[in-house]
């Protein structure tokens, strides 16, 4: 019996197409792609009969936290809560989830409005992590929860494999290692900005009082590159002790 292709219910045939393309990147097969539809479509373009993703999204979070928290206590049955918080919060974190979303392609099928889409939407870290979410609510409730589970351990395998060095919060480590060596708080400083209001980059200095410091340069949040920076530093002095 042959294949049947899955009642896409989109009146743009090219935007069928995609969609079909991005739930074989997904790894998963919609029986009612409508789900995926509104999984997709963004505030800025819902209408009354076609509304956002903001529902699905509260939803996907949660089915995100229980696979993976299960995943963590599964994989160390001797880790405490306190070793797996942290764990998890790299998991779950928003720019993780943005991160996979970008891996996946799902910017590029995110439904926007005009001004939305002209403003860099479909680079916006927090709308991709949002629709990622929302993508997985609508593969829970459209096949359940275990075909939620294994598309989520599947697009998660690496960053669970590397979980402690993904967990690592490096200005807390730096903070905690100035505060042993009789110092301060390092203070972190934005030496630069620059790219438009929807993509900026920054570059970041973080010092110590001893007159040790790192840059790290890049797209993203603010926090984001003093992290960088601080893991900078701290491996220059990993590597002088």
């Amino acid at each position: 019996m042959p294949r049947q292709t899955p009642p896409w219910h989109d009146r743009d045939m090219k935007t069928s197409a995609e969609l079909r393309a991005f739930s074989e990147r997904l790894g998963h097969e919609f029986a009612r792609p409508e789900l995926l539809l509104r999984a997709l479509t963004h505030g800025s373009i819902s209408t009354a009969t076609r509304p956002d993703n903001q529902r699905l999204e509260f939803l996907g979070d949660r089915v995100l936290g229980l696979t993976l928290a299960e995943a963590l206590f599964t994989a160390d049955r001797a880790a405490t809560e306190g070793q797996m918080a942290p764990r998890y919060n790299a998991l779950v974190k928003g720019e993780t989830c943005a991160a996979i979303a970008r891996e996946i392609g799902l910017g590029d099928v995110l439904k926007l409005g005009r001004s939305e889409m002209m403003s860099g939407g479909r680079r916006k870290e927090a709308l991709l992590a949002d629709g990622m979410e929302a993508v997985l609510a609508a593969i829970y409730l459209d096949a359940g929860f275990e075909a939620a589970r294994a598309v989520i351990l599947r697009l998660w395998a690496a960053r669970l494999a590397n979980v402690d060095a993904d967990a690592r919060d490096a200005k807390t480590a730096l903070q905690e290692w100035a505060q042993s060596h009789g110092m301060g708080p390092p203070r972190y400083v934005q030496t630069a900005r620059t790219g438009p209001d929807h993509a900026p980059e920054f570059e970041i200095t973080v010092q110590l009082d001893d007159g040790r410091e790192a840059n790290a340069s890049g797209k993203g949040t603010k926090r984001s590159i003093e992290q960088a920076a601080a893991a900078a530093l701290l491996e220059q002095i990993e590597g002088n002790t």
